[in-house]
């Protein structure tokens, strides 16, 4: 009894690694959120935690002011967001380049 708890708490923990960075390129999505749209960053709450990389990004994201109808184009706004992301700097669901052209899945 105690082994089958031990297997099911270790799966448990090594499900949530695997999860983070999938993106799926043909929805545009991470963890059943749409990668662009209009976005507000929080300090708590997050829809997903985000890390700015410089190198090998889960996803390339370009900075618009209007129309962010396109995967990887995200408009800043402080209200009334589509999606909410909290940046870190450790553990992140998604790993983000900022691009001036080409936004998207790599």
């Amino acid at each position: 009894m105690r082994r089958a708890a031990a297997v099911l708490a270790g799966l448990a923990v090594g499900a949530a690694p695997a999860a983070a960075g999938k993106v799926d390129p043909a929805g545009c999505t991470l963890a059943g959120k749409r990668l662009w749209g209009k976005v507000q960053a929080v300090g708590s709450f997050p829809d997903l935690k985000v890390q700015v990389v410089a190198s090998f990004p889960d996803l390339r994201v370009q900075q618009v002011t209007s129309f962010p109808d396109r995967c990887g184009k995200w408009q800043m706004v402080t209200a009334f967001p589509d999606l909410k992301v909290q940046f870190v700097d450790s553990f992140p669901d998604l790993r983000i380049q900022y691009v001036t052209s080409f936004p998207g899945v790599p």
